[in-house]
């Protein structure tokens, strides 16, 4: 298969990223997205860092919902699966992973979409390597189950 060549334009990110106390701010006032597979975020497992679970608050949105195979949606598809995690235009939002990677992935997604997600590029590897952080795990947003 053959792809047509095709135009880049990169750019610095225009929205400041968030800070650890940030990202656990956010959930009160718009959304915060994680962006792992759901068992991680549920907490069944976490083979790379120290504690399993999210960041309380947090909205699971996994890479694989927004994309098709190895391509984005279409913007279409992707305004409704953020729409369906809460991310609306005008609604604070931002995205977490594992170590940062695949939230500027999401990032991508939502500019895609024409919506505006800011990154947490500490991630769970930051949360789940400091002391005192609350953890959730289970299927839902707010359940904390314990502390860093």
């Amino acid at each position: 298969m053959t792809v047509p060549a095709g135009a880049v334009t990169l750019r610095e990110i225009e929205e400041p990223v968030l800070t650890i106390d940030e990202a656990a701010a956010l959930p009160a006032s718009g959304v915060l997205l994680d962006v792992r597979a759901r068992e991680r975020y549920r907490g069944d497992v976490e083979p790379i860092d120290p504690h399993a679970g999210h960041i309380p608050g947090a909205v699971n949105l996994p890479t694989t919902e927004y994309m098709d195979g190895e391509r984005f949606r279409d913007a279409a598809a992707l305004r409704a699966l953020f729409a369906a995690a809460g991310v609306q235009p005008g609604t604070p939002a931002a995205a977490y992973c594992g170590s940062g990677v695949t939230a500027a992935q999401a990032a991508f997604a939502a500019e895609r979409a024409g919506l505006r997600l800011r990154l947490f590029p500490g991630s769970w590897s930051q949360w789940s390597n400091t002391p005192g952080r609350p953890i959730a795990t289970g299927p839902e947003a707010a359940r904390i189950t314990g502390t860093v």
